[in-house]
């Protein structure tokens, strides 16, 4: 399995014959122009935590490009399917296999809104399980008790956290979360994009050493392997 940071909390995941796309926030990112192409992206499914424009600013023209399948809360999922779009709903606690593994919809402490204020639904994060991997990908959210309960139904290998503070978990907040999730594998998102979100990164590697964790921090474009 293959991760590749895309910038701000943009990811691609690729294993097998599948490729996944979060949050795609890209041609509106000054950090990725000039990295990120959206038009060189060939999802199968693109993955959207909620409804706010940093996350889903790309997500309509690359599934109108390639066809793939929004995998969303209900109502992001009817607001694209309304559009034409093919679209997966979920909700919190909802677990669906599809043909590349099995996903499960988690809660997210944070609001959600369309560009317009229109309502976007609950915002969420998402368990994966394929490719013989577990893999927490948390969304905006505020540090939660919730976070216990994943690794109550199996390990994970890598959780995916926002760490730039102000809008989400910050880095201390961060390192609580990893506990609860009792996953020493951190790959950190939602970080340097704008202004409020900047982060130190020499004080939050040392302290996610210091808690005996592995904060993996990616320059747009590069990919870790699971």
């Amino acid at each position: 399995m293959k991760i590749t940071f895309l910038g701000h909390a943009a990811l691609s995941i690729d294993f097998n014959d599948t490729k996944l796309l979060i949050d795609p926030f890209i041609s509106g990112n000054e950090m990725a122009s000039g990295k990120i192409d959206i038009d060189t992206l060939d999802p199968d499914y693109i993955l959207v935590t909620h409804a706010h424009q940093d996350h889903i600013l790309d997500v309509e023209a690359i599934a109108k490009r390639t066809g793939a399948t929004i995998v969303s809360n209900y109502e992001i999922a009817t607001h694209y399917g309304n559009k034409g779009l093919k679209a997966h709903p979920m909700n919190h606690g909802g677990n669906w296999n599809f043909d590349f593994g099995r996903l499960k919809y988690t809660q997210a402490i944070h609001t959600s809104s369309f560009p317009d204020g229109s309502y976007g639904g609950q915002p969420g994060g998402f368990v994966l399980q394929a490719d013989g991997k577990r893999l927490y990908i948390a969304g905006d959210t505020a540090l939660t008790m919730d976070m216990k309960l994943i690794p109550a139904e199996g390990p994970l290998d890598m959780a995916i956290l926002p760490i730039g503070d102000n809008f989400t978990m910050g880095i201390d907040d961060a390192v609580i979360a990893a506990t609860f999730l009792e996953c020493d594998q951190i790959l950190g998102y939602h970080y340097d994009t704008f202004g409020y979100i900047e982060i130190d990164h020499q004080r939050a590697t040392e302290t996610f050493d210091k808690a005996g964790k592995k904060l993996h921090l990616l320059n747009i474009g590069a990919s870790l392997s699971l």
